[in-house]
């Protein structure tokens, strides 16, 4: 990102809420986005965070999310300035713990009752089901263009996976069906001395609740059907949707969510690795995670 566009966004802001010129204390910063903590002379503190494509719907995200009251950051203003995405938001400050199972079911039961929500891309079952061979078209651009060599493995569970797609997407659409919020991670969930906030929204979507609950306990660990069934029986517990419990695509909810949750991740990352990041030097490590994810999808949804 062009730093003079994020200093200009960051005037435009400032100018447009009134707040002076703040100190700039830069808090997180990645390849297609940024936080920074503001500080004013009167000690008061706003954030200042700023993204790049795919990342510039997150203000209209929270817009949403607030309006079906949804607990969020207040959002102050923002701007879009040569595909840039600004804006002035509520701090909150230091989390008082980490969020808790219970604390991730609570908050997804409240996002989840806003239903289909109007505005955002939706993914359906239909949609469901292309994404292996969206998949296999990225993978496609990627090796024509002399990348991801010797990767004819990902290429044969890809196929594997479109063979089943249609009949383990079906279930799709059943409740929980939705707002999703796409990064539901204990970091995305602020506790407070006045409650919870969600944060994070730049990739929400209409889609299965079941990918938010499969995304909890990330990626990083096997996928893992038990831990997964505690806090769907938290969710059901907590007021959500008893349907999150059904069968899906002739599968139990777990492992159907664990599985398209990875189908899921697999199309970003090779959207990644075509588009908004396009960096020969990162295929390696976007390689290993794809896969590894395919495999597990593939362990968990295949026949």
């Amino acid at each position: 990102m062009d730093a003079h566009v994020i200093d200009d966004l960051y005037r435009d802001l400032t100018d447009t809420t009134g707040i002076g010129t703040p100190t700039r204390e830069p808090l997180r910063i990645w390849t297609l986005s940024g936080v920074e903590r503001l500080h004013r002379n009167d000690t008061s503190t706003v954030i200042f965070k700023y993204a790049a494509a795919p990342f510039t719907g997150e203000d209209k995200a929270l817009t949403l999310a607030a309006e079906h009251k949804v607990p969020v950051p207040q959002l102050h203003a923002s701007t879009v300035r040569e595909g840039i995405l600004g804006m002035i938001m509520q701090d909150l400050g230091d989390p008082l713990r980490e969020a808790t199972l219970h604390d991730g079911a609570t908050a997804a039961v409240r996002l989840h009752a806003a239903g289909v929500v109007p505005g955002l891309d939706t993914l359906d079952q239909q949609r469901l089901a292309a994404l292996p061979d969206q998949a296999l078209q990225r993978l496609a651009t990627l090796r024509e263009s002399g990348r991801w060599t010797g990767v004819d493995d990902i290429a044969d569970i890809l196929h594997t996976l479109s063979d089943c797609a249609s009949a383990r997407a079906t279930g799709a659409q059943l409740a929980p069906f939705g707002f999703c919020h796409s990064e539901f991670h204990p970091t995305s969930l602020h506790i407070g001395e006045d409650g919870w906030r969600l944060l994070d929204f730049a990739r929400a979507f209409n889609g299965p609740g079941l990918l938010d609950l499969a995304s909890w306990h990330g990626t990083i660990d096997d996928p893992d059907s038990t831990r997964l069934r505690e806090l769907l029986d938290a969710y059901a517990g907590a007021g959500g949707h008893r349907q999150v419990l059904a069968l899906r695509g002739g599968l139990p909810a777990p492992q159907w969510a664990l599985g398209w949750h990875r189908v899921w991740a697999v199309t970003w990352y090779l959207d990644q690795a075509v588009g908004w990041i396009n960096d020969p030097a990162t295929d390696p490590v976007y390689i290993a995670a794809v896969r590894r994810h395919l495999r597990e999808a593939a362990d968990l949804l295949a026949p």
